[in-house]
Formats: structure tokens, C-alpha cells, sequence
């Protein structure tokens, strides 16, 4: 007789790497620059399932100078690319608010896509 062996069920979790190549993926080798976006979590969320998260670019939102697309991505979440927004100078503030799930304590990166084609973190 042939002892079964099952396989056990096991929490699939992104890491930086996935979250580089996931950026990479979207915005290929483009310089990404520090500042213009804020991000804010709660430190603790009762329910990982449903976290309040806004996500807010300096921009003025004019046809000149504006967002064109926010993408959220979390370094440990089984997939990495957790939302993306799309916006442009009709938006008229280039702020975000939803709700995503979380597996656990983790760092969120958040990538404005300017018109000009410049990227922010």
C-alpha cells in the first residue's frame, strides 16, 4: 500500500522583488522620483479583509500638469498589484480613497503617473 501524501494548503505572499517587477511591468525602466505622493493606512486594522486606505499626489489637476494614473501595490499580499486608478484634469484633486484586503502588517508603495510622463513614490 502507497501512503498518501497530500499536499498542505500554504499563504502565497509577494515580496519586494514581485513588487519591483510588477512596477517594471507597468512603467518599464523609468526613473521613479521620491515625494508628491502620501499614502494613508491605518497602523491597525480590525478586519485585514476590508483596510481603509487614501492615496493623495500634489498636483494642481490642471490640462497643464496632472495625474494620469495611481498604482497601489503591496509588498506582501499574494498579488502585488493591488489597484490602479486612472485619472486626468477633469478629476479635479488627485486623491483616491477605497478599501483594500491585507495579509498582515506590510509596506504599501504607491506610483503617480504624471502627463508629463515623470513617475512619483
Amino acid at each position: 500500500m502507497i501512503p498518501f501524501k497530500g499536499l498542505a494548503p500554504q499563504l502565497l505572499r509577494a515580496n519586494p522583488s514581485d513588487v519591483a517587477r510588477e512596477i517594471r511591468a507597468l512603467f518599464g525602466d523609468r526613473r521613479i522620483e521620491e515625494g508628491r505622493v502620501t499614502v494613508a493606512i491605518p497602523p491597525i486594522s480590525e478586519n485585514g479583509y476590508s483596510v481603509p486606505m487614501t492615496v493623495e499626489v500634489e498636483s494642481p489637476m490642471t490640462a497643464a500638469d496632472h495625474v494620469v494614473r495611481i498604482a497601489v501595490f503591496a509588498e506582501e499580499n499574494p498579488l502585488p498589484d493591488v489597484a490602479r486608478f486612472d485619472l486626468g484634469p477633469d478629476a479635479g484633486i488627485a486623491k483616491i480613497q477605497t478599501r483594500i484586503r491585507m495579509g498582515g502588517s506590510q509596506r504599501i508603495v504607491a506610483v503617480a503617473e504624471m502627463n508629463d510622463g515623470s513617475l512619483w513614490r
